[in-house]
């Protein structure tokens, strides 16, 4: 039998001590048009040693060879390409799924209100089948520049933690 013993009190309070604190993203209720679940991103907020002891904005003074203010840099611009790539990936699916609904209630209720059960099925399996038809250009585009974006991201995210590595070995 395996007994786990708890370290004691002394060591888990230098612990509590020296733990960064937690980030971890949230993830919200499915859209109703769109059926995308937001994502709440929990950023640290960046602040530097300099910006608490300073009563005032040190960012404009800084030179170019400054690596803190090129990883704050690059750490903005992807914050700003994942929301940008979320919104493009919201809109996209809000608008697909509007045009659908909208299309399968015309396929659906179409000319003869008196259809029997069946006949509505082959109708919604034929309104189906045109449709994914119809889609399958758009949906391609749509992947293809979804992974363009979502690699860019990714490289961007790449530099920033490459920055932020090299920042601690520099520092």
């Amino acid at each position: 039998m395996l007994v786990l013993r708890r370290p004691p009190l002394a060591l888990r309070a230098l612990r509590l001590l020296h733990s960064s604190a937690r980030i971890c993203d949230r993830v919200g209720p499915p859209d109703p048009v769109s059926n995308i679940r937001p994502v709440l991103y929990d950023d640290p907020v960046s602040t530097s040693a300099e910006s608490s002891r300073h009563p005032y904005s040190l960012h404009e003074f800084r030179d170019d060879t400054d690596t803190n203010a090129d990883t704050d840099t690059l750490e903005y611009q992807r914050k700003l390409q994942r929301q940008q790539l979320d919104a493009f990936n919201d809109a996209f699916w809000r608008d697909t799924n509007t045009r659908f609904e909208v299309a399968k209630a015309a396929a659906v209720n179409d000319p003869s209100p008196h259809a029997t059960a069946e006949q509505r099925e082959e109708r919604l399996g034929e309104f189906y089948e045109s449709w994914v038809l119809q889609e399958t250009t758009r949906q391609q585009e749509y992947n293809s520049e979804w992974r363009r974006r979502s690699m860019e991201e990714i490289k961007l995210a790449t530099r920033v933690s490459y920055q932020k590595l090299k920042a601690r070995f520099v520092s």
